[in-house]
């Protein structure tokens, strides 16, 4: 059926009035949701650096998309074949463009309004969780990855955030002397940056980290690192305990761990 010049008209002012979109999607018809983004195609962009490090074939799988916008990943992974996709959002306008997107491109995706703070209410484990730019706008970020690998994370999570600061990796002693202050002050070792304001005149960003300490959160939070297929991007698979934790403190193996303090 060859769409009118009422029917794309129609479709254009439908997608603005669920404006305005980050994520640019498009929806057929010459018609994207976000097309005088200042990224660009994004996050298409982005999107394309590591889509080759996932799965191809998603059949059967399950999915949940954590911060889910727009609903660009929800439907890249319906693409993709997965059998279920739940996106999360605290944001009834984005969940609101998430619908109206799945439904204007013949996904069947269930979109919710939740917090990743209460993913626990889920009640069920999914086979890839997207965590995809949500973590710096978090109060509590570790407490974020670490409801996640309780709750939800069932193997693989793809995760992403916004990195700034030195990008270089400061080899982590087991512990450090009280006196040993000189560590602290180089450039790789891991750290958050504390956005007391507004960063890109958003006010919801909290938390900045560098690369350093992006991966050491993921390997506290039970999260080891499989591939970094993007600067910003994270392919990682949920372990039984934090990553290594045995060895330089066995008190937080154990309440990381699958027995009872880790449930």
């Amino acid at each position: 059926m060859i769409a009118t010049d009422a029917d794309i008209t129609g479709l254009r002012r439908e997608a603005d009035a669920l404006g305005p979109w980050f994520h640019n999607i498009d929806l057929g018809e010459g018609i994207w949701t976000a097309p005088d983004h200042f990224l660009g195609d994004y996050p298409g962009v982005k999107w394309r650096r590591f889509a080759q490090a996932l799965p191809a074939d998603l059949t059967g799988k399950s999915v949940l998309d954590i911060g889910c916008n727009g609903g660009f990943y929800a439907i890249e992974m319906k693409r993709r074949g997965a059998a279920r996709v739940l996106g999360l959002d605290s944001d009834e306008r984005y969940l609101a463009q998430g619908r109206f997107a799945a439904r204007r491109l013949g996904h069947d995706i269930e979109f919710r309004n939740l917090s990743v703070y209460d993913v626990g209410r889920l009640g069920e484990r999914f086979d890839v969780v997207l965590f995809m730019g949500v973590l710096y706008h978090l109060r509590h970020p570790l407490l974020a990855l670490d409801l996640i690998h309780e709750h939800v994370a069932g193997d693989l999570l793809v995760f992403q955030s916004m990195l700034r600061g030195s990008p270089g990796i400061e080899p982590i002693a087991g512990d450090y002397d009280f006196w040993d202050i000189d560590a602290f002050e180089r450039p790789g070792y891991p750290r958050l940056h504390f956005v007391e304001h507004a960063y890109a005149h958003d006010c919801t960003n909290w938390w900045i980290p560098n690369r350093a300490g992006i991966e050491a959160m993921l390997r506290s939070s039970g999260f080891a690192i499989e591939s970094r297929p993007e600067a910003e991007v994270y392919l990682c698979r949920r372990v039984a305990a934090p990553y290594g934790a045995e060895a330089v403190y066995p008190a937080r193996a154990r309440q990381g761990s699958d027995g009872e303090e880790g449930r």
